[in-house]
């Protein structure tokens, strides 16, 4: 897992260093003091995680990742929590609160790392071939899930609800990394906490689609993603 660090403290960079020199899958490719210099960097170089401070001179780490187009993973680094709840709405992976342990780096990590094999096990599929299922982790296994089983999806803070056919299933992702995952041509999202498989709605209305006998609301800024 490749990653850099960004913040204003040399000292910080140092504690991120050489906690992530004890991480047996993370390679720490580079440290940012300046974080347009960071900027320039990921516009040429692949990166899966940032370590981002959020209060740093001319720009916040929230609007650093709010300027990405295309984000990797991103786990904060500060000393204040006042910004924590911001930094889940921009799906942060995990917001470190300084000064933070290894145990606690490494917890971060893993959540990082866990994310990423899920996403390489939903890419699996042989070149060309278009992919028709995912790999969730639920727990301590990864269970296969086909795209044409899933009615709905429920998110609730770091967690989504699979509502399949014939059962539930429950996996640490947020809602940015869940349409990450699933195809827009199959699944659309009605509400800021739920999607739904397209072929599967059997009703649409003003506030709410049925999706096999279920109710799911649907935002009002949501209502124009509908065709009816």
């Amino acid at each position: 897992m490749i990653a850099i660090a960004i913040d204003d403290e040399p000292m910080a960079l140092q504690v991120v260093r050489s906690h992530a020199a004890k991480v047996p899958f993370l390679e720490l490719k580079e440290c940012f003091t300046d974080a347009f210099q960071a900027l320039e960097y990921l516009q040429t170089e692949p990166v899966d995680l940032l370590f981002l401070d959020i209060k740093m001179p001319d720009i916040t780490g929230l609007e650093f990742v709010a300027s990405l187009q295309k984000k990797p993973l991103v786990i904060f680094t500060t000393a204040y929590s006042e910004h924590a709840v911001t930094s889940f709405e921009l799906d942060a992976i995990d917001y470190l609160l300084k000064p933070f342990s290894l145990p606690r780096f490494v917890k971060a990590c893993n959540k990082a790392h866990e994310l990423l094999q899920l996403r390489s096990g939903a890419g699996s599929a042989q070149p060309g071939a278009a992919k028709d299922y995912v790999f969730l982790k639920t727990g301590y296994e990864q269970v296969k899930v086909n795209f044409s089983e899933i009615l709905y999806l429920e998110a609730a803070g770091n967690y989504v609800t699979f509502i399949l056919e014939d059962k539930k299933l429950l996996s640490r992702l947020t809602m940015g990394e869940l349409q990450e995952l699933l195809p827009t041509e199959n699944f659309i999202r009605v509400h800021r906490s739920y999607m739904v498989a397209k072929d599967k709605i059997d009703k649409i209305e003003r506030h709410q689609v049925t999706v096999q006998g279920n109710q799911v609301p649907v935002g009002a800024s949501y209502m124009s993603h509908l065709q009816v």
